[in-house]
């Protein structure tokens, strides 16, 4: 039987909620809550049903999971209030502000026995999907370094993103995207230190970008950069392994894997350069070096959904946990920290 959900926000995530609801083998739409009245009357003249107030929602005994995609700065009441009021929680990320704000939420869902989860779609991108699945296999060994980039060239949207009072600023957008899927990437991996800068050209109140640099206590490194004012991107992963190098230039792409099966070559014969010879950058061959090209992942976003569902019904344990909510938290503060100081940091969970 499928689960009856409300939407908390009608804005651009609340209506991909509100589709991606209609269209669910799990899901039943029971409607939508919004303060903005024109938002009300959008839903209603889609033929969506429209809650008065969050009050109403809350009493609604038929809904039994909420998903909210209002700003940032208001998440931990409406959190509370929800879990608090027997609903089960689906919150839109980043799901807070702070650790202790997050605390609050873990505690009230403790409180209520209702679950309590965050929505990271972005673990169902195929190109992050493609290196987890890379670095899994074995296939060129273990990731020294892996390098997450975002480009685009439009600065941060003109609404609340760009606001600090709302928690705008690229770190809390689209940061917790790539930290999370690095840190699942990492899963085993204890930080050591994080430094991270920011940059304002198109907005002085928030970070419009950023280069986050996380070491880890083995030597390996993870790499963030998010950056809206570039107008030619840079290929949106790289990793550096241990038997090979693979690449990912658009998430519409396949994998380039080259695996480097025998180190030294007897006889390398150097390259003429502009200003010389060099034998240490000389190409390898295909006697050293395989090179080929990975498919892209199957990946249905639906599954978020169907596995909270599932948890719901004690059948599943949720798909993003409450640990792995608290790191990222940590690391998006250790991040502000280190570019306020504008110095390296040390990683204290």
């Amino acid at each position: 039987m499928k689960k009856k959900i409300a939407i908390i926000g009608f804005g651009g995530m609340g209506s991909w909620h509100v589709n991606h609801a209609q269209k669910s083998d799990v899901l039943e739409l029971a409607g939508i809550y919004d303060i903005d009245v024109e938002k009300q009357e959008k839903a209603k003249n889609l033929g969506i049903y429209s809650y008065s107030s969050l009050d109403e929602l809350i009493n609604d005994k038929s809904v039994e999971l909420v998903t909210i995609a209002i700003p940032n700065d208001v998440h931990l009441d409406t959190v509370v209030r929800c879990l608090l009021g027997g609903k089960h929680v689906i919150c839109e990320k980043p799901v807070a502000l702070s650790s202790s704000d997050l605390e609050k939420m873990i505690e009230a869902s403790k409180k209520s026995g209702k679950l309590f989860t965050v929505h990271q779609n972005r673990r169902f991108d195929v190109d992050y999907l493609a290196m987890q699945q890379l670095a899994d296999s074995g296939e060129i060994g273990a990731p020294l370094r892996i390098e997450s980039r975002i480009h685009g060239s439009r600065g941060i949207p003109s609404d609340w993103r760009g606001e600090k009072e709302h928690g705008g600023g690229m770190i809390l957008d689209w940061g917790i995207h790539l930290i999370d899927q690095l840190m699942l990437i990492y899963k085993n991996e204890e930080i050591d230190t994080i430094n991270c800068e920011v940059t304002n050209i198109t907005n002085k109140e928030v970070d419009d970008g950023f280069y986050l640099t996380i070491k880890f206590k083995s030597g390996k490194v993870a790499f963030v950069e998010v950056g809206t004012y570039n107008f030619i991107a840079l290929p949106r992963f790289y990793m550096k392994a241990e038997k090979g190098s693979a690449l990912i230039v658009d998430w519409r792409e396949k994998t380039k894997v080259a695996k480097c099966k025998y180190w030294h070559e007897n006889d390398v014969l150097p390259v003429q350069t502009a200003a010389g010879l060099t034998k240490t950058m000389a190409p390898r061959d295909s006697v050293t070096l395989d090179t080929y090209e990975l498919e892209i992942p199957k990946s249905d976003v639906h599954d978020f959904y169907r596995n909270f569902c599932q948890a719901i019904d004690g059948k599943a344990t949720q798909l993003v946990t409450h640990d792995e909510m608290r790191l990222d938290m940590k690391i998006m503060e250790y991040a502000f920290k280190s570019a306020e100081l504008g110095q390296t940091v040390k990683f204290e969970k």
